[in-house]
């Protein structure tokens, strides 16, 4: 059954143009200075095409659920998929929607200066102005609720969710969101993954936060679980009140904590 994808308009854009593009499986939506819905549906193209092709002669990277050793002639995609899934100890599949979503942003951000890419709830975003990103965390008080503010110069920025009470993808818990940043979105994707596995229920934050705080390159996670939630490092939230508007006075920042709406 198809899922609206309604956290897909909670991202703060304003100024950028707007457009979809899907692919097979692949649903991408896209913002940037202009309409680069070609360009962005070719590089689409051109990912799927190289990772459909190493995966026709080495099936194995579509299923395992375990780190894998890839061919030294493997695509840089294929590479960069495996080295994050080995760093956190995940199937290296877990990583394909960060993948896409900064291949394809990174081949937009020749055409433009501003580029965010979405692709199932994980993000590549480059931005010249301050951008606030809605929280979504299923049936969580927090959802809607809550924003991530992203500074133009912690881009290009890679903001990736994994969640075991949303959506169909894989995940061994239960958390109704974690969300990992790192100028990598493969990393932060595949992190995600691996965080989301941990959490079954709230009192398992903090072990999610001592697993993050050891993978080298992430900037920062937010994990949500019912009305408890954990934050670490290099992580800014903004309270989203009265619709859709952010006001200043509602920020708080974060650098480790452990708790309620209180922070």
């Amino acid at each position: 059954m198809h899922q609206p994808r309604t956290y897909r308009h909670w991202v703060k854009d304003e100024g950028l143009v707007s457009f979809k593009v899907t692919v097979k499986e692949t649903d991408l939506y896209l913002r940037a200075q202009r309409n680069l819905k070609q360009e962005a549906l070719r590089a689409i193209l051109r990912c799927r095409l190289l990772l459909e092709d190493y995966i026709s002669d080495h099936p194995t990277f579509l299923t395992t659920l375990e780190p894998l050793t890839v061919a030294k002639d493997a695509p840089a995609m294929v590479k960069e998929m495996a080295k994050a899934a080995q760093r956190v100890g995940v199937g290296p599949m877990a990583a394909v929607a960060g993948a896409i979503a900064e291949n394809v942003g990174r081949e937009l951000i020749k055409l433009s200066p501003e580029v965010i890419v979405e692709n199932g709830g994980d993000i590549f975003m480059k931005t010249l102005k301050k951008r606030a990103i809605g929280v979504y965390a299923a049936d969580s008080p927090f959802t809607g609720k809550i924003a991530l503010e992203v500074e133009p110069e912690e881009t290009p920025l890679g903001i990736c969710t994994s969640s075991g009470t949303v959506g169909h993808s894989l995940s061994y818990g239960s958390a109704d969101a974690v969300i990992v940043l790192s100028p990598s979105a493969v990393l932060a994707d595949a992190a995600a993954t691996a965080i989301g596995n941990l959490i079954k229920e709230a009192g398992d934050i903090p072990e999610g936060i001592e697993f993050a705080q050891k993978i080298e390159g992430l900037k920062g996670a937010l994990l949500i679980k019912g009305d408890k939630l954990g934050i670490w490092g290099e992580v800014k939230i903004t309270g989203l009140v009265k619709g859709e508007r952010f006001t200043d006075k509602d920020t708080i920042t974060c650098e480790c904590a452990i708790g309620n709406s209180k922070c």
